[in-house]
């Protein structure tokens, strides 16, 4: 029996304090592929008021562009979505394809990133899954591995860190469990991308940690791509995509040309009985 939906209350708040007028780029929208899912659309806003413009970028992600004025700005959303109340799809057996016979499009999810270094993985990589059968299995011993080799840690956040340091370290946060993941798959030859997103505690069992945006990754695997997180390492309820792409350099929720101090930052997914 498939399980009924549920609706999400989901947004942010970012309040930032700039010293001067300042060009920045916002990737906060919920992704175009479940954009038919919103009730309330998730329009940013920002407080004060500044024009906004809005492109897609060449992984498909909405971004919107402003000039942040110098002083303390407040930028947000809030939404509300009806999303599947099942847990993630689970890939079974599905098969890896080889390299000739894959997409065009997946073959930029093989190579080397700037946060998934696979040269300095890779031998790593084959000797840990080599003797793994080839597939979902792989996949799911590396996420298996990458779970249990990081312990996580909201401090050991550093925007710096990469697949391989993070994996030298064993420690960080989501995205360093989504970028060694994601490396290992493309050492081993499966397209790997990078997804951030929210992801609440719907069905799971408290205390919960404050909100925060989500790291995982999908990889191609038969004929689809395939979610995949390594941080929490168990399907899960609720998952809301916002953008992805190669790693966390394409898919900044904020980027800014200039200087800011960060003041607030909230997150909130939410579900509505």
């Amino acid at each position: 029996m498939t399980p009924p939906d549920i609706r999400l209350r989901l947004g942010c708040r970012f309040r930032l304090e700039l010293p001067q007028p300042t060009p920045m780029i916002a990737l906060l929208n919920v992704h175009f592929s479940q954009i038919s899912d919103l009730e309330k659309p998730d329009h940013v806003v920002t407080a004060p008021g500044v024009p906004l413009t809005a492109y897609r970028d060449g992984f498909g992600n909405w971004c919107t562009r402003f000039v942040a004025p110098a002083g303390d700005l407040t930028l947000s959303t809030d939404a509300i979505i009806r999303v599947s109340g099942a847990v993630d799809a689970h890939p079974g057996e599905a098969p890896q394809v080889p390299v000739e016979y894959l997409p065009d499009n997946t073959l930029v999810y093989l190579l080397g990133s700037r946060y998934c270094e696979t040269d300095l993985l890779s031998d790593i990589a084959w000797s840990l899954f080599g003797s793994v059968p080839s597939g979902a299995a792989r996949v799911q011993a590396i996420c298996d591995y990458v779970h249990n080799h990081i312990r996580f840690d909201y401090l050991k956040a550093d925007a710096t860190r990469g697949a391989a340091g993070a994996h030298a370290a064993g420690e960080g946060v989501c995205r360093d469990f989504a970028h060694l993941a994601i490396a290992l798959c493309r050492c081993m030859n499966i397209p790997a991308r990078y997804c951030t997103g929210y992801l609440g505690d719907v069905g799971t069992t408290p205390p919960y940690p404050p909100g925060d945006f989500a790291a995982w990754m999908e990889v191609w695997l038969g004929h689809r791509w395939w979610t995949f997180d390594a941080r929490n390492n168990t399907p899960r309820i609720g998952r809301v995509l916002v953008a992805q792409g190669r790693d966390a350099a394409d898919v900044p929720l904020l980027h800014s040309f200039g200087a800011n101090e960060l003041r607030e930052f909230v997150v909130w997914t939410d579900e509505i009985r």
